[in-house]
């Protein structure tokens, strides 16, 4: 590699918040919430500094590479590479972020330079990054950009879209970014309830908070692995992800020590003792005003039976008679996902934003292949 007109710096994670080393961890945080402001306006999508240090750290199933740079003396950018260690070990997910007033001078390819020569070196040959986008274009106008599965859209001349084109990297996918105003009203949900129950009489609901029971937590694992195969990846190359019971608790107690509550419901077929469907809503103890609509998923065997909105509809009751700071829910879905937008369309959710998902093969130099 050639010498960067930027020093990039790792970033080394403290052992707590708190502790002596922690001043770079701090800044970069800083930072981080800085770059959120200035795309979203709000911090909805910021992660609170303490979940980061525990999100950023390498585990059994990935591993986190951060770096920043600095702008006399002041951090204005920063890149972070995520390497899976259990399943898609040709691929990496790298991402660059440069402060609005600190763009155009080149610090954004540097850094992706650098994170890009640090993934072919661990034999990815696959990489994958996003971008995000406010609702504030006209999806359906002439100046957008769209994957080649033809469904979502992105606006074609903003700054992030063209940095990922130069890079030689192919907008493979859009996800809708939405957000659902609490509470709903309760005669909606009441109806949707009501419907979706009468196509359900085969099967009842179970509740759980953090921590699935002991009798279903193989089942969850079945379903959970079912996410990487049945959710639409576009043109993504993802796959299959394994899951077991270790790696289901593993989960639970990431979240456990980010601080946050997970609240999951999960529809059982009574004949055959077998989970159908589940949905989890997590809750931050630095964002009291949000819940985070995670993974919701219905078994290909048992579609047709409102399972969907079933559960979607118990967590949010529970959500509403427990935590009633919550002023709005967030969630992420493929564009192409007809039928859980349907669902959360139904339900009251409407667009905040859209993310592009990208991806570039490289050969094991790092060149384009």
């Amino acid at each position: 590699m050639t010498a960067a007109p930027y020093r990039i710096e790792r970033l080394v994670l403290p052992d707590a918040p708190g502790s002596p080393d922690a001043g770079n961890f701090l800044q970069f945080s800083k930072l981080s919430d800085a770059l959120v402001l200035e795309t979203w306006g709000n911090l909805d999508r910021a992660t609170p500094t303490g979940a980061r240090l525990r999100y950023w750290r390498d585990d059994a199933y990935k591993r986190m590479q951060l770096f920043f740079v600095r702008v006399g003396g002041r951090m204005v950018a920063r890149s972070w590479i995520r390497y899976e260690l259990q399943d898609n070990l040709g691929s990496a997910l790298v991402h660059v972020d440069v402060l609005n007033d600190f763009a155009g001078r080149g610090i954004g390819r540097t850094l992706l330079a650098h994170a890009e020569a640090l993934a072919a070196a661990d034999g990815r040959t696959v990489l994958m990054t996003f971008t995000e986008h406010p609702a504030d274009f006209d999806a359906e106008g002439p100046d957008v950009l769209r994957p080649a599965t033809g469904t979502g859209a992105l606006p074609a001349t903003a700054r992030a879209v063209r940095f990922a084109q130069q890079a030689g990297y192919q907008l493979e996918q859009v996800e809708r970014f939405s957000s659902l105003a609490v509470p709903p009203a309760p005669a909606l949900l009441d109806a949707l309830d009501r419907e979706a129950l009468a196509r359900a009489d085969a099967y009842e609901l179970l509740t759980w908070t953090d921590h699935c029971p002991e009798a279903y937590v193989e089942q969850m694992a079945v379903l959970m692995s079912r996410m990487s195969t049945d959710a639409p990846t576009g043109g993504l190359s993802y796959g299959e992800e394994t899951w077991d019971a270790a790696r289901v608790r593993h989960v639970e107690e990431t979240w456990k020590q980010a601080g946050n509550t997970s609240l999951v419901t999960a529809a059982r077929h009574r004949e055959r003792d077998e989970l159908a469907a589940y949905t989890v809503l997590e809750l931050a103890p630095g964002k009291p005003w949000l819940a985070d609509q995670d993974d919701t998923l219905v078994a290909a065997s048992h579609r047709g039976h409102r399972l969907g909105m079933l559960v979607k509809i118990r967590n949010l009751r529970r959500l509403l008679a427990g935590y009633p700071a919550v002023e709005r829910v967030i969630t992420f879905n493929a564009a192409e996902n007809d039928h859980m937008l349907a669902i959360n369309v139904a339900l009251g959710f409407r667009p905040a934003g859209y993310d592009g998902e990208w991806q570039r093969r490289v050969d094991a130099t790092g060149r384009g292949s």
